[in-house]
Formats: C-alpha cells, sequence, structure tokens
C-alpha cells in the first residue's frame, strides 16, 4: 500500500467520523480547547456511554487524543490530535476584547502564551495566576529568548487583578482550570514544564503552547 492510499484512507476515516453530528460538535469545541469527558458530557447533555462510543470513534480515526490530568490523576482531557484537521474547516470562533492566559503560578506557561498572542493576533492579551509566583520560572526566560520573545520585563499577577469584563480566558494549566470550573473559557491541558525542569520539558512546552495559539488566533474575533 503506497503513501497516498494510505492518506486518502485517513482522510475518508476522518470524514466518516466527522459524518455523526455529535462528533462533528465534539471536535467544533475541541478546535477551541481540551475537555474532560464530564465537561463533554455536561456541554452536550450525552450519557457516558454514548459519550465514550463518540469519543473512541474519534480517537481512531486519528481526530482526538487524551490525557491524564496532572492534578487529579482520575481525570482525564480529549484534545485535538496532531494534523487533525489538515484539510478540514474549523468550527465556531470565539469574540474577545482581550486574551487573558491563565496557568497557577503566572511563571512559565500563561507568560510564554500571552507573550506568543502578540505575534499572532492583534487582540491583546495578557496573562495572569490564580496563585502567583514570586517571579518568572528561568526555564520559561531561556525557552523564550531561544526563540526571540523576551519575558525579562513580566511579573506574575493575580487573575484577580488582571481579569475584565469581556476578556477570553485561556487556562492553560490543568490545576487553574479545575480551580477556575464554571467561569467557561478556553482550556489548555498543557504539561507543567517545571515538573521535569529540563530544558526540552520547556521546549516541549513552548511547542504545544506556540502551535495551540496559532490555531487559536484566526479563530477569536474583536469583540
Amino acid at each position: 500500500m503506497n503513501i497516498e492510499t494510505v492518506g486518502f484512507r485517513a482522510r475518508v476515516a476522518k470524514h466518516a467520523a466527522l459524518a455523526d453530528p455529535a462528533r462533528l460538535r465534539i471536535v467544533d469545541l475541541l478546535t477551541l480547547g481540551d475537555f474532560s469527558p464530564t465537561e463533554l458530557q455536561a456541554e452536550l447533555g450525552m450519557p457516558s456511554n454514548l459519550l465514550s462510543h463518540h469519543l473512541r470513534a474519534l480517537e481512531e480515526a486519528g481526530l482526538a487524543a487524551r490525557r491524564r490530568s496532572e492534578a487529579d490523576g482520575r481525570r482525564s482531557y480529549i484534545r485535538l490530535a496532531a494534523g487533525a484537521l489538515a484539510g478540514l474547516v474549523p468550527g465556531a470562533g470565539h469574540g474577545a476584547r482581550r486574551v487573558v492566559f491563565v496557568c497557577t503560578r503566572n511563571s512559565a506557561r500563561s507568560q510564554l502564551a500571552a507573550a506568543l498572542w502578540q505575534h499572532a493576533s492583534e487582540i491583546p492579551s495578557t496573562s495572569a495566576g490564580t496563585h502567583p509566583a514570586d517571579r518568572i520560572a528561568q526555564g520559561a526566560i531561556d525557552v523564550a529568548s531561544r526563540h526571540g520573545v523576551d519575558l525579562a520585563d513580566c511579573r506574575p499577577r493575580s487573575l484577580q487583578q488582571v481579569a475584565g469584563e469581556g476578556d477570553l480566558l485561556v487556562t492553560v494549566c490543568d490545576n487553574a482550570h479545575e480551580e477556575l470550573t464554571g467561569l467557561g473559557g478556553v482550556h489548555w491541558s498543557v504539561p507543567d514544564p517545571l515538573r521535569l525542569g529540563t530544558e526540552d520539558a520547556f521546549e516541549k512546552a513552548f511547542d504545544d503552547i506556540a502551535h495551540r495559539v496559532n490555531g487559536l488566533a484566526p479563530r477569536v474575533l474583536a469583540a
């Protein structure tokens, strides 16, 4: 079987999976951010056994993937698989006055996301933490510098100081998302690079965030 045939069959599998209205709605939601199965159930009003069936079909078609929460290991998050939407048009977007990226300490992931957003969109961005640290993690400053992004003058701030009407909140930390349940917004389940503290961990976090920023930016319109 040649590569073209494999690629064609993969496209057919994706289109077949998306032919179901419930699965298309799930993918529309995942183009914005990550959801736990419980959150998808609440959003869709769907029983757990039926949701499990649809998620399994999306995973088998290469449209969705899942990972365990770093905050609560009993919980998992569903996200779009890498390259899931190649050749497909994303669903609904968001309107926002400003985008606020949130993590627990506001010392790495949220700072990187806000800085990268400024290169991808004209809509203003900032970052905040639910329990801000005293300073930005050196690993975040270093990875940003390697990619031509400056974080040296940014200081961690609390969400209460930063959030305002018309903001689109994007949590980039499982702990922050689960602490802020009910506030809406978008969630990206990005692994915490500080857990390992290695250059590779920060590079992976940077790449993950950059990919997500570039995917969301065209979807957010000025409110």
